[in-house]
C-alpha cells in the first residue's frame, strides 16, 4: 500500500471564496436565478393604441414622418388623464334603474383618505424586525386572533341602521380571550 504525500485540501477555501464572490453580486444574483418575482408597477402602465384591421388587405405605403392613425394628440391624452370617463368611454345618457339600485344599495362612500389608511396599515404590518429585536425576542409569540361577537355585532349594525348611521360607527364587539399567566404557560407543553 502506497501512501501519497499530504496535499493541502483546497476545496474548502475555494468554496468559501466562491461564496464570498457570489454574495457580492447581491440582488442581481437572486434575480438572475429567478428567486425574486418582478411584478409590474400598476401605476406606471402606459397606454398604447390598439391595432386594427385595415379596411382592405392592400397595404398602403407608409408615409415618412406621418403620425399613426390610432395615436391621439397630446390634448386628447391630457383630457383623458384629467377626466377618466373620457378614456373609459363612459356611457352616454341617463343612468339605468338597475344601476341606480346598485348605487343606492352600495352604502355610504368610502372615506377620502382610505388609500393613506390602507398604506399605513400595510407598512405597519410589513415592518421588518431588526437584528436586536430578533435576538432579544427570539421566542415567537402566539398572537391571539380577534373573534367578533356575532350577536352583539348584528345588534350594533341593526341599531346603526335604525338610527340612520353608517355601519362603521361604534366599536366592534369582540370576544375577549382569557389571559394566561406564566405559570400556566410553563406547563403548556405537557
Amino acid at each position: 500500500m502506497r501512501i501519497s504525500p499530504a496535499r493541502p485540501c483546497l476545496t474548502g477555501p475555494v468554496l468559501l471564496a466562491s461564496l464570498l464572490v457570489l454574495s457580492g453580486c447581491g440582488d442581481s444574483l437572486t434575480r438572475n436565478f429567478g428567486l425574486t418575482r418582478d411584478v409590474p408597477d400598476e401605476y406606471t402602465v402606459t397606454t398604447r393604441a390598439p391595432l386594427s384591421m385595415p379596411p382592405d388587405y392592400n397595404l398602403r405605403p407608409p408615409r415618412p414622418g406621418a403620425i399613426r392613425p390610432q395615436e391621439q394628440s397630446e390634448r386628447q391624452k391630457a383630457e383623458e388623464a384629467l377626466v377618466p370617463q373620457l378614456a373609459l368611454g363612459a356611457p352616454k345618457g341617463d343612468v339605468s334603474p338597475g344601476q341606480a339600485a346598485l348605487v343606492a344599495q352600495a352604502g355610504p362612500a368610502a372615506p377620502s383618505d382610505i388609500r393613506r389608511k390602507v398604506d399605513q396599515d400595510a407598512n405597519m404590518a410589513g415592518a421588518d424586525q431588526g437584528f436586536i429585536d430578533k435576538v432579544l425576542y427570539w421566542r415567537k409569540t402566539n398572537p391571539q386572533h380577534v373573534q367578533v361577537d356575532a350577536q352583539k355585532e348584528s345588534q350594533r349594525l341593526r341599531q346603526n341602521a335604525a338610527l340612520g348611521e353608517a355601519p362603521d360607527v361604534g366599536d366592534t364587539p369582540i370576544i375577549q380571550q382569557k389571559k394566561t399567566g406564566w405559570f400556566t404557560n410553563l406547563f403548556s407543553w405537557l
